[in-house]
């Protein structure tokens, strides 16, 4: 037979930058950011190192042909030949200090005497100067003299603007893309796992027909639901096998009980004599203690196997507790027990089977009878809370262990302490399968003493 549904906790849902699909996507779109990067840091670099020696190589051609020209590295052999290149090469920067650094030739402004590569941030050719940069090469001269010449360095300068520019926003891009990307492909690996995730709750819940849905993609997902479908097919084919053997089982059992039963009865009628009578009489007990196992377990196994709750319509629970308490309050009060009913003011009207609602609370009823002593206090109480009936039965007798609490809901369970009261162990088995069958659950908890037991079912829900 199978198990009695258990009441399973709310399902958060999966968030996407959380889930393990992002993070794979992510360090692979993470990967390919670094090696677009890398790329476009390795062809910018590239494009200015060979813009940047092509105009050193003509920056130094122009000052080896002054030089070359004067033939001496003197102020003055290289002032006439300066005097000309100012004149004829218009494009480019000359400058020729003597030794007390005075401008003998040149268009630019005096600059220290500094020998080398140069790359000056304004050109020292206008006043005020005009900012643009200007990259030369620097040379002191043999009687103590200095000689600059140089060209535009614009082009450079806008080229590593222009790849600094396009570092930035090429990292902001791949960004861009790879996140939005990776938490797009999540989204849709995350509607197929919610999608998987709920079908396999609904199954846990006891809908056994439910099956994984499939795509006409031919992709894992459809591979792995495959499976899972011939996996559940073949449980609910065993599933129904072994709860047609238990019905049988019952069924059959039930039969012959009952032929025994009659048997016990024509006997008892011809027996006489005191102790047989007595004997007979524990016969039939026991026998019908059988038989109430028997219906018990049929009417737990029919609760199980119901997908939507029977003879379903609008019932007010506030009417069934005044009913019980009306049918159990003399009975409790006769044992020696104090008896106490608080309504709760209003109705409470939940859409449900009411002879299974009834028996539900019953239960719970009579196993406060059984296991409260003489003297102690039962309490049927119901409130209206957060849309939900919520119905208390209190005792306080020596109630329930926590560690036990979970465990008297199996079937035919039993604890040590009332193994010699009546009763056969299905009762809060029961309890629970009505009470999952209309959407609610059942709580125990310490009602120091004794035991609280509270039923929660939502109101006014349809199945």
């Amino acid at each position: 037979m199978a198990e009695p549904r258990q009441a399973e906790p709310a399902q958060r849902p999966l968030s996407v930058l959380k889930s393990s699909s992002f993070r794979i996507i992510a360090s692979f779109a993470g990967c390919l950011v670094i090696c677009g990067l890398a790329g476009v840091i390795w062809s910018g670099t590239r494009g200015i190192s060979q813009l940047e020696r092509q105009m050193r190589e003509t920056v130094m051609n122009e000052r080896n042909e002054a030089l070359a020209d004067a033939k001496h590295q003197d102020v003055p052999h290289l002032a006439p030949v300066m005097r000309e290149f100012v004149q004829s090469e218009p494009g480019f920067y000359y400058l020729l200090q003597d030794a007390k650094q005075a401008v003998v030739v040149g268009n630019m402004f005096h600059l220290r005497p500094r020998p080398g590569w140069r790359m000056l941030s304004w050109t020292h050719r206008t006043s005020p100067p005009d900012y643009r940069p200007v990259l030369g090469y620097g040379t002191v001269l043999d009687d103590g003299g200095y000689l600059f010449v140089g060209m535009g360095g614009t082009p450079l300068q806008t080229l590593r603007h222009g790849f600094f520019m396009t570092l930035l926003w090429c990292a902001t891009g791949f960004l861009i893309i790879g996140v939005a990307g990776g938490f797009a492909m999540s989204r849709l690996l995350l509607r197929r796992i919610d999608l998987i995730s709920h079908t396999a709750r609904e199954i846990m819940q006891g809908d056994l027909s439910r099956r994984l849905p499939l795509t006409e993609m031919d992709d894992e997902f459809n591979h792995l639901s495959s499976s899972l479908n011939a996996m559940l097919d073949r449980n609910e084919v065993l599933l129904a096998r072994v709860r047609q053997v238990t019905d049988d089982i019952a069924h059959d059992m039930r039969r012959p009980l009952a032929h025994l039963g009659r048997h016990l009865d024509v006997a008892q009628a011809a027996v006489t004599a005191p102790e047989a009578a007595a004997g007979l009489d524990q016969a039939r007990a026991s026998l019908n203690e059988a038989l109430e196992i028997f219906a018990s377990l049929l009417k737990l196994a029919q609760l199980e196997a119901y997908r939507q709750i029977p003879d379903v319509q609008p019932v007010d629970l506030e009417q069934v507790l005044y009913m019980l308490a009306a049918l159990y309050g003399p009975t409790i009060e006769q044992n020696g027990q104090i008896w106490r009913h608080v309504a709760a003011g209003r109705p409470l009207v939940v859409q449900g089977n009411r002879v299974l609602l009834t028996q539900m609370v019953s239960n719970l009823l009579e196993n406060a009878m059984l296991h409260a002593p003489e003297g102690a206090s039962i309490t049927l109480s119901s409130v209206h809370e957060g849309g939900e009936a919520v119905i208390f039965v209190d005792d306080t007798g020596s109630g329930i262990a926590p560690d036990d609490r979970e465990r008297v809901f199996e079937k035919m369970l039993r604890l040590d302490s009332s193994r010699h009261l009546p009763g056969t162990g299905i009762g809060l088995s029961l309890v629970r399968a009505v009470a999952q069958l209309h959407h609610g659950r059942i709580e125990l908890g310490d009602n120091a003493p004794g035991l609280r037991c509270v039923l929660r079912l939502p109101l006014g829900v349809t199945s």
